[in-house]
């Protein structure tokens, strides 16, 4: 490795990524800045063994919008619905439960609910819908809900974002996503998201549930008007935040979709740019523990490339999502446990069944056998055990 280094431009980085030297947003910048891939890819995947060896990991999950009626109109959303339109949905709380049973019966550990701003839903439809949620099952993880979502239920429910996160966690929420942080810039952010939270307000709900003992990830929307100075002065905010709290399990950069919405962009984000957005984020963010390579937006395939580029994990089986299909995403809209245990086992790496919090649930063995090739619907033996024992 240190040959690899010793006549790159980026040796000066790779002697502070050995040394566990914190690099500062200038060298950031240099390596968003830099065409040589590979090299960045190298130091990437440096800083991610150092922290998660050679383990790859993956979550059985399932995404539900309890709807997309929305009282913003986000220039680059192609979710959101009007009432007037005739593809809005809203699900009732037995409609949720309905898929989560589903859900159950295939082995997943986590629910991830997020939806729009809807315009009428009152604030006990959010607390009921968790506490039916936990009721079906304690030992399912309900991370829920983006911080602009809380400060709309503060507003409906007339209190402070504490107080609502509180009442919140109460009725069984156990993570916040990490979705809306889009780009912190505020110049981009009113491009792009006008009417939407500040970055202050994303900081501060993230913060506010950190400090009641919480945790939660967070995320960046890369490759549509952005510079890449905004793209390094979003980490620096995220990084310095989690310096704060410790409340951050993971960082998820999510590539920009361009077919269905109201930004032009003439260059969507390429393969090249999604693995040096992957390298760099695992670089600077020296506080994170784990990068995510959310399959969904990048592919299965670029994904299972983005384990040798910084990232440890491939996100979820989901099972069901919109947000990203209808602004164009052409991934499936699902992968079983068997094809995630599969594609990280071809890097080389063990594949590692985990929970909200990234704690290990299964580990595979590195190599597959028979009985391990195709999990009996879609799950491990380690977790059918647990949800009989309990």
């Amino acid at each position: 490795m240190q040959f690899f280094f010793q006549h790159s431009e980026l040796r000066d980085l790779f002697d502070k990524v050995v040394s566990g030297e914190r690099i500062s947003e200038g060298d950031a910048l240099r390596l968003f800045e830099s065409k040589d891939l590979n090299t960045v890819g190298a130091l990437a995947n440096l800083a991610n063994e150092r922290k998660n060896g050679r383990r790859a990991s993956y979550i059985l999950n399932r995404y539900i919008n309890y709807s997309n009626y929305c009282i913003l109109s986000c220039q680059f959303c192609s979710f959101a619905r009007k009432k007037r339109d005739k593809d809005g949905f809203e699900l009732s709380v037995e409609d949720i439960l309905q898929k989560a049973r589903e859900a159950l019966a295939l082995g997943i550990t986590e629910l991830h609910i997020v939806g729009g701003l809807h315009p009428s839903l009152p604030f006990s439809y959010y607390t009921d819908m968790l506490k039916a949620l936990r009721a079906l099952d304690s030992r399912l993880q309900l991370k829920c809900f983006t911080a602009i979502e809380v400060l709309h239920l503060a507003w409906l429910a007339k209190k402070s974002v504490e107080q609502t996160l509180r009442e919140l966690m109460a009725a069984g929420l156990v993570s916040l996503t990490g979705g809306g942080a889009e780009i912190f810039r505020k110049t981009v952010r009113s491009a792009i998201a006008r009417g939407k939270e500040s970055a202050e307000e994303y900081l501060d709900v993230h913060r506010t549930w950190h400090g009641l003992g919480g945790r939660s990830t967070c995320t960046m929307l890369f490759g549509h008007v952005e510079s890449l100075a905004d793209r390094v002065d979003h980490l620096r905010q995220l990084r310095a935040l989690q310096d704060e709290t410790r409340g951050f399990v993971g960082f998820v950069p999510l590539p920009y979709q361009p077919e269905n919405n109201d930004i032009p962009v003439k260059t969507p984000p390429t393969g090249f740019d999604s693995l040096l957005t992957l390298a760099v984020s695992r670089i600077y963010l020296d506080n994170f523990d784990h990068i995510t390579a959310y399959w969904v937006g990048m592919g299965l395939k670029l994904a299972q490339v983005a384990l040798s580029y910084g990232a440890d994990d491939l996100h979820g089986t989901i099972l069901e999502e919109h947000i990203f299909h209808m602004a164009g995403a052409k991934s499936p809209q699902s992968q079983t446990e068997a094809e995630m245990v599969k594609t990280i086992r071809e890097t080389g790496r063990t594949p590692v069944q985990r929970g909200t919090f990234y704690e290990p649930i299964k580990v595979w063995e590195a190599a597959p056998t028979v009985t391990e090739a195709e999990p009996p619907s879609g799950k491990s033996r380690v977790l059918e055990d647990n949800l009989a024992t309990g």
